[in-house]
């Protein structure tokens, strides 16, 4: 029996912490478009591009994949073989990011990029001095050609890949990959053949996936949802998303699994925005003046939340394409997206600016609050408004300073300027409020936790934080690509404050099913303002599949 003593509170609402509240900040511009994102460091994150005419150059051709300092707001291009345009990616047990699948290129520069798996290993220089990608084509790949499939690290620390298409598609999947497959490989590197992802055809790119703590992992395309057993290989169907509401690429919605808290873990799975239009509909027919869905729909994923069903609520604005962001207090962001259209670009026949299927930028975010009666949960109270669109091809991650990174927007297929809606390489900070306060300070955090171990860190808390109310997060801040994040997860951990508030003794994570092993970042929230985040290994750090680690709950 694990013991029980976090001291949780409801969070407080945007904006209440004393400071310059929450903010955009315009600072820097990315070098190519960042198309997907993905944290590798403390200091760097990875963008990654379609093979075309982006600005940043490398070998003398434009370049597709660029490292982005945190510190210094700038990028520097970093060498990619294969197209890598859509892809996904996470990473392993021993901290090696992945990234899966692609593209066949338009330029010479690039290799086919569908099979690909390419290898970038944790970096240790903060401005990521030697630092590189590595790709060997021939002998390192996917068994199958994916392009839009997802990725998600499973409980022996490998990745698994769901999905995608095969070749180029203008909106709708018509030439499914309707399989699963593994890094490192499983099952002799055949892959496992899925009834879901052809029953949810054709509006099924970019599953929206989910590793529940017990091992199995909760799959979501168009409207249909299972719990799908790796180990069993069987697959359980769960309810449909209600009143038709559709959220997988060209219909983004996002998903997120909500923050799991000890004791029991209890998982529970939040579904935002999406259309009801009708997936039978060609995209000739449809519109980008079309309504987005406004529907959040929320599920405990256990027998008796299973059998309840969904439970519906809306957002402020209807959106398409949003992103939605775990936060180390325990509440979701909802950024980005249109409120009108669809993914995808270019299929329309009303289609905005050049190419985008999608209109009406909903530029305010706002925040969900998990643990807020039903009906009262979303605000966007004190949230600021932008005026930079993040429409199709767009990121948002946490960064491991606790703000949040936004960047992209390309309903383009190349770079275009000089039009509605055009190539967009400005990156935009959001800051809470707590960026301007004093914050808790964390050190002498190990660099490698295992599982169900008591552990201390040292903690310097701001005088005037009375702390009343401590949380820590065990972080994954996901791999943002196309409204979602792959692998994202914040695990709450127990913890004790030492009396005289310079130490906290913290249990970990029970095993390797509530939490992957793999990289994490922690973030302790004292009374609403949030430390930096401090990067661990979680786990033995052995490369993938590793055993099973820790205790059953």
């Amino acid at each position: 029996m694990r013991h029980s003593h976090a001291l949780f509170s409801l969070a407080l609402t945007a904006g209440s912490v004393a400071g310059a509240g929450w903010n955009f900040v315009q600072n820097g511009t990315s070098g190519i478009l960042a198309l997907e994102a993905i944290f590798v460091s403390p200091t760097l994150a990875i963008f990654f591009d379609r093979a075309t005419n982006d600005p940043l150059t490398i070998n003398d051709h434009p370049a597709w994949g660029a490292l982005w300092n945190q510190e210094t707001n700038t990028a520097t291009a970093l060498d990619v073989k294969s197209d890598t345009f859509c892809a996904s990616g996470g990473f392993l047990s021993n901290g090696t990011m992945v990234s899966v699948g692609g593209h066949i290129p338009v330029i010479s520069a690039a290799v086919d990029g569908r099979m690909a798996i390419r290898l970038f290993e944790p970096c240790a220089d903060p401005a990521g001095k030697n630092c590189t990608l590595f790709e060997d084509p021939d002998t390192l790949h996917l068994e199958e050609t994916r392009w839009y499939p997802s990725s998600l690290r499973i409980f022996d620390g490998s990745l698994m890949v769901v999905g995608g298409i095969h070749e180029r598609t203008p909106f709708y999947n018509v030439d499914p990959v309707n399989n699963f497959e593994f890094f490192p490989p499983k099952d002799g590197g055949v892959p496992r053949p899925s009834a879901f992802l052809e029953r949810s055809l054709p509006a099924n790119l970019f599953p929206r996936v989910f590793g529940l703590p017990d091992g199995r992992v909760l799959m979501i395309a168009n409207n249909q949802t299972i719990i799908y057993d790796i180990e069993k290989k069987t697959e359980t169907i769960l309810p449909d998303i209600p009143n038709k509401v559709r959220v997988t690429n060209p219909f983004d919605g996002t998903a997120s699994l909500l923050p799991l808290s000890p004791p029991d873990f209890t998982p529970e799975v939040l579904v935002c925005g999406g259309t009801t239009t009708n997936d039978q509909i060609q995209p000739a027919n449809l519109s980008s003046q079309d309504p987005a869905s406004s529907q959040c729909s929320r599920m405990t994923i256990t027998p008796e939340g299973i059998k309840k069903g969904w439970e519906v609520e809306h957002m402020l604005e209807p959106r398409i394409m949003p992103e939605m962001l775990l936060l180390p207090n325990g509440e979701v962001l909802i950024v980005n997206g249109g409120q009108t259209g669809y993914a995808a670009f270019g299929t329309v026949p009303d289609a905005v600016g050049n190419q985008s299927n999608a209109d009406h930028p909903a530029f305010t975010p706002s925040i969900y609050t998990p643990s807020a009666p039903l009906g009262k949960r979303i605000s966007n109270k004190g949230m600021p408004t932008t005026d930079i669109a993040r429409l199709y091809h767009s990121v948002a991650s946490l960064t491991p300073q606790g703000n949040i990174l936004i960047a992209g927007s390309n309903p383009n297929g190349q770079v275009v300027n000089g039009t509605k809606f055009g190539t967009e390489f400005r990156v935009e900070y959001l800051n809470p409020p707590f960026m301007s306060v004093a914050r808790p300070v964390l050190s002498n955090v190990p660099s490698k936790i295992a599982f169900n171990k008591q552990f201390t860190i040292n903690v310097n808390i701001p005088k005037n934080l009375p702390a009343s109310s401590i949380k820590v997060a065990l972080m994954d801040l996901g791999f943002s690509s196309h409204a979602f994040h792959s692998s994202s997860r914040l695990v709450f951990m127990d913890a004790v404050l030492s009396p005289n508030r310079k130490s906290l003794s913290i249990l970990s994570p029970p095993n390797n099913r509530v939490y992957p092993p793999g990289p994490a970042f922690i973030f302790v929230t004292v009374d609403d303002v949030t430390s930096t985040g401090t990067r661990v290994m979680v786990g033995n750090g052995l490369p993938p599949p590793v055993a099973d680690q820790g205790v059953k709950l």
